[in-house]
C-alpha cells in the first residue's frame, strides 16, 4: 500500500479516536452532547466519510498505475511481473468491436466461463494482501468487480448463480426446519420433515447507454477495456443493486428488505431510531443486540453474516455504546476490509431505507442465503450512426438478473423503526 494511503489510514484512526473521546466524556458525565460537542461530532463523522473516499481513491489510483505500467510494458515487449497479462487477442477484438472495423460484430456478449455458482467475496482489487494478486483481469471480472463495488448485497457475500440463458428457475425455498425430540428406547421416532416451497428466479433486464469519442476509441494508449468495464459495471450495479435491496418482486427482483423477517422493533417516540447512544439501559445498543441474537447461531457463524445499512444510519451506529461503555462499532485498520459491529462486517448501501418510523433501516444475517441470478453474460451493442454528427460511438450494455432470499426461516432479519 502506498505511503499516501497509509497516512490517510492513520488520519482516519486519529479522527475516530477524537470522536470516541467526545462520546466517552459525555458518557462519563451521564449527559447528552452539548451543541458545541454535537457540531464537532458531525464534523468528525463527515471527515471520516471523506477519508474513506480518499483512501479508496488512493488505492484505486495505485492499482491503475500498476495496470498502466503493465500495459506499457506489453507495448514495449517487456515481460509483465506476476503473470497478470491480458490476452492481446481479446484486447484487439474488443478495440476492433469499439472502432467498428470491417468484419467486426456490432454486438458481443461477455460472460464467465462455465455455468457454476460464483463467489464474488474474494474479488478485492484494493491491495495484493487483500486479494489483488489473485483477481483475474479479464473483461468480465473487471466489469463484475465494478458492479460489486456499488452493491452492498454483492459485497456482503450473496450467492450468485450464473446461467447460460434466461428461462425461469424454480429454486427450493426453506420455510421450516426439521426438529428432533427425546424418544424412549424402542419407541417410534416422530417424523419431522423440513418445509419447502418454491420461488422463481427470472431474468429482469437492466441497461445503460454510454457514448465515447472516436478519438478515445482510436488512441492505442487508452485502456478501453478498463474504461468500458468501469462505466458499464457501475451503472448496471447501481440499477440492479437498488432492486436487490428494495425491489418489490413485481416486474423486478424481490429485494432483501421485503424478504427478511422481524428481528427487533425500535422504541416509540424516537422517529424510527434506536434511542439513546450512551451506555445506559434501554439504549440503542440493546435493540442492536436484540437484532443480533434474533439470528440463530448457525447463521451468525456464516462467513457471509453481515450488517447492511444506509450511510446516514452508519453515522448513528458509530456513537452507540453498550452498557459497559464499549463501542459496538469498530473501525477497520486493514485496507480492503470493512468496518465491524459486534464482530461482524458492516456495509453501507445508498439504497437502504433511512431511519424513519416503520422503516426497515438495518439488515443483519447470513447474506449468502440471498440468491442473485445472472442470466447469460453482459451484452454490449455498438452504433456508429446514432451520434454520427458528434463523432461519437454509442454503446449500450444490458444485463439480466433477479434476486430472492431462499431461506426464510430467519437467516436474515431486520430492525424496524417504531410506528410512532
Amino acid at each position: 500500500m502506498s505511503e499516501i494511503a497509509n497516512r490517510l489510514r492513520d488520519r482516519r484512526q486519529n479522527v475516530w479516536n477524537e470522536a470516541k473521546a467526545l462520546t466517552d466524556l459525555a458518557s462519563d458525565e451521564n449527559r447528552n452532547f452539548s451543541a458545541e460537542e454535537q457540531g464537532k461530532w458531525d464534523v468528525l463523522n463527515e471527515e471520516m466519510d471523506k477519508l474513506d473516499a480518499r483512501i479508496k481513491e488512493a488505492l484505486d489510483t495505485e492499482q491503475r498505475m500498476k495496470d498502466n505500467d503493465a500495459a506499457f510494458d506489453r507495448l514495449a515487449g517487456k515481460p509483465v511481473q506476476g503473470g497478470r497479462v491480458q490476452d492481446s487477442k481479446e484486447v484487439s477484438e474488443l478495440r476492433a468491436f469499439m472502432r467498428g472495423d470491417p468484419g467486426a460484430p456490432k454486438s458481443f456478449e461477455v460472460r464467465r466461463e462455465g455455468l457454476v455458482p460464483a463467489d464474488f467475496r474474494t474479488l478485492s482489487k484494493l491491495t495484493s494482501g487483500a486479494g489483488g494478486s489473485t483477481v483475474p483481469i479479464s473483461f468480465y471480472d473487471q466489469l463484475m468487480a465494478h458492479l460489486i463495488e456499488v452493491s452492498a448485497i454483492l459485497q456482503a457475500g450473496a450467492t450468485v448463480l450464473n446461467t447460460d440463458s434466461g428461462e425461469t428457475l424454480q429454486v427450493p425455498k426453506t420455510t421450516g426446519h426439521s426438529s428432533a425430540a427425546l424418544t424412549a428406547e424402542a419407541a417410534q421416532l416422530t417424523a419431522s420433515d423440513p418445509v419447502f416451497s418454491q420461488v422463481s428466479l427470472g431474468a429482469f433486464k437492466y441497461g445503460t447507454f454510454i457514448q465515447v469519442s472516436t478519438e478515445l476509441v482510436n488512441d492505442s494508449g487508452v485502456d478501453l477495456q478498463g474504461y468500458l468495464a468501469m462505466q458499464a459495471g457501475r451503472a448496471l450495479g447501481n440499477a440492479l443493486g437498488a432492486a436487490l435491496i428494495t425491489g418489490t418482486g413485481s416486474t423486478m427482483p424481490l429485494g432483501i428488505t421485503a424478504s427478511t423477517s422481524l428481528g427487533a422493533t425500535g422504541p416509540t417516540g424516537q422517529s424510527g431510531g434506536l434511542g439513546p447512544t450512551s451506555a445506559t439501559a434501554n439504549s440503542g445498543a440493546d435493540f442492536l443486540f436484540d437484532l443480533f441474537y434474533s439470528v440463530i447461531a448457525p447463521y451468525r457463524a456464516s462467513r457471509a453474516c453481515a450488517w447492511i445499512v444506509k450511510d446516514s444510519t452508519m453515522a448513528v451506529l458509530r456513537k452507540i455504546k453498550d452498557t459497559t461503555g464499549q463501542y459496538i462499532f469498530q473501525p477497520s485498520l486493514v485496507a480492503g476490509t470493512p468496518d465491524t459491529m459486534m464482530g461482524k462486517p458492516i456495509y453501507t448501501d445508498p439504497f437502504m431505507p433511512a431511519v424513519a418510523t416503520s422503516a426497515k433501516s438495518i439488515i443483519f444475517g447470513d447474506i449468502s442465503q440471498y440468491f442473485v441470478r445472472l442470466a447469460g453474460g453482459v451484452r454490449f451493442e455498438r452504433s456508429n450512426e446514432f451520434a454520427w454528427q458528434n463523432d461519437l460511438v454509442s454503446f449500450r450494455a444490458i444485463i439480466r438478473g433477479d434476486g430472492v432470499l431462499v431461506d426464510q426461516t430467519g437467516a436474515v432479519k431486520h430492525f424496524i423503526g417504531a410506528s410512532t
